[in-house]
């Protein structure tokens, strides 16, 4: 523990990392994988086979390589992040949010995205036909519908999967460190790197770390499922 708490500002810094990483990419991929669900439940077949393929193409593609593409592929087709670089003081040191940071929250959110669209497209599913049919016969267009009727009831229904895809999101933040990203895995390899007698200290207590950080995501999912039961 004495090495926990000599190098404890570089460890919380690491998580920063790991925890900005999940948030940008846990709201990107909300917003993208609603889109996606709206796309494949909709009535323009050429958007439902775009939502499918889409789904079908990320969904079997490991993340490491859609990383690396939006990495190192996709700036060969002028698609690049180097407009990004904000700095964010902390007491335990600046938190640098460059090119190959949003190219990893990129990566993340397109791929995320693609299990939150099947999460979400189950729970349009359960609801009942007739809601959507009565919603149309006052009137309302498809995305009226969506937006006041089927997918307020889908999100209540899905709480408990998208939780689980946050969940493996925030687990798939450490692919990040293999491209330069200073999160807790990378600092983790480094201290055991430099401190290979305290190889199970440090796997065992960055390993508790992120379980606490697990059991808040579940417990934010839990405390809403309740809410969402009681209104």
């Amino acid at each position: 523990m004495d090495l926990f708490w000599e190098h404890r500002e570089a460890i919380a810094l690491a998580f920063a990392y790991t925890v900005l990483l999940f948030v940008l990419a846990g709201i990107g991929s909300m917003i993208l994988g609603t889109v996606l669900a709206a796309m494949r439940v909709g009535p323009i077949p050429v958007l439902r086979w775009a939502g499918a393929g889409y789904v079908h193409i990320v969904r079997n593609t490991p993340l490491v390589i859609v990383i690396i593409f939006f990495r190192l592929a996709a700036p060969k087709i002028d698609l690049k992040f180097n407009f990004v670089d904000i700095v964010i003081p902390t007491a335990v040191g600046d938190i640098r949010l460059n090119n190959i940071f949003a190219a990893c929250v990129v990566g993340l959110t397109v791929y995320t995205a693609a299990f939150v669209c099947e999460a979400l497209r189950s729970g349009v599913n359960a609801v009942a036909l007739g809601q959507a049919e009565a919603a149309r016969a006052i009137g309302l267009p498809f995305a009226g519908v969506m937006t006041q009727v089927v997918l307020p009831q889908a999100f209540r229904a899905t709480i408990p999967p998208l939780a689980n895809v946050q969940i493996a999101l925030l687990k798939n933040t450490t692919v990040a460190g293999a491209l330069g990203v200073a999160e807790a895995f990378i600092r983790m390899r480094l201290l055991i790197k430099n401190n290979p007698a305290e190889l199970w200290t440090l796997f065992i207590g960055f390993a508790l770390i992120f379980v606490i950080l697990v059991e808040v995501v579940s417990f934010v999912a839990h405390r809403l499922e309740r809410r969402v039961r009681i209104t």
